[in-house]
């Protein structure tokens, strides 16, 4: 059952800044240690990066054997996860290799409340395809919307990798209610890492919600992982910023900010949608 938001209008979030090695099982429990810390320093919520607990794949084309990586939601890290989540009554959202049925995988983060409850499975909408990301063969275009959940951290939506970089997507999880929009990357040392931040400045500031943005970070073969894990707040400011190295990014974030600077720059209140018929005619 979906709890009603938090009443605390300040909380703090941990940004799990993760590598992951060829040992999934280790990598896993090197995850859960880190909600451990996450709840020790205070956090209401602990998040993930793309793929925290695998290496990452996609940077090889087309290996079929990958998919045996795959797992159901709820399956093995989800549970384990909600394991966590009530331990510790803490928010836990990892990001996971989705088997949702016979040749069906998504790129997918389960949204697990304070009390262990599974809320909802936020899948991958964009589907990347470019050297080093060859996502298309392994992911398939997520069908679970623009929701956002109402957890014990407050409404939060889901903007994994890709997603972020579309206007649409965070603008929808806006609309819909979200005050934290949530990105789990994997963004690496090639990657014109200012100007995505710059990106992500723009989107919190036009939509007034803070926007937290969780990398890998590590050397793998084909790819090196840059860190830099971020949070944004409603100003499109940034307010905290990790290394290069594994870290947790603890951030406290006062949600009143949200309401604050919607009513100073009232950009929703004087959309048109009635207008905006072109954005989705070809």
């Amino acid at each position: 059952m979906t709890k009603q938001p938090d009443s605390k209008t300040t909380v703090r979030i941990g940004l799990a800044q993760v590598a992951a090695a060829d040992d999934i099982a280790a990598n896993v429990d090197r995850g859960l240690a880190w909600v451990d810390k996450a709840a020790a320093e205070g956090c209401a919520l602990c998040v993930f990066p793309e793929m925290a607990f695998h290496p990452f794949f996609p940077q090889h084309r087309a290996e079929a054997s990958y998919f045996d990586w795959a797992e159901p939601v709820p399956g093995p890290i989800t549970e384990a996860c909600q394991a966590k989540a009530r331990e510790h009554g803490i928010v836990v959202i990892p990001n996971i290799f989705e088997l949702a049925g016979p040749g069906r995988h998504y790129d997918a983060s389960p949204i697990i409340d304070a009390g262990g409850e599974l809320l909802g499975v936020a899948r991958m909408i964009h589907i990347a395809e470019e050297p080093g990301f060859n996502e298309r063969f392994y992911y398939w275009p997520g069908d679970s919307g623009f929701e956002v959940h109402r957890t014990a951290a407050g409404p939060i939506g889901m903007a994994i990798c890709y997603d972020r970089h579309f206007p649409e997507h965070m603008r929808a999880l806006t609309i819909g209610g979200a005050e934290i929009i949530l990105s789990p990357f994997a963004g690496t040392t090639s990657d014109p890492g200012r100007g995505y931040e710059l990106e992500m400045q723009g989107s919190a500031f036009s939509n007034a919600v803070f926007i937290a943005c969780c990398n890998r970070v590590g050397e793998e073969p084909e790819l090196t992982f840059a860190g830099g894990s971020y949070v944004v707040d409603p100003a499109g400011e940034i307010i905290a910023k990790a290394g290069t190295e594994e870290e947790l990014l603890v951030v406290e974030i006062d949600r009143t900010l949200v309401a604050e600077n919607r009513n100073k720059r009232p950009f929703l209140r004087d959309r048109r949608p009635d207008l905006y018929r072109v954005l989705s005619e070809k």
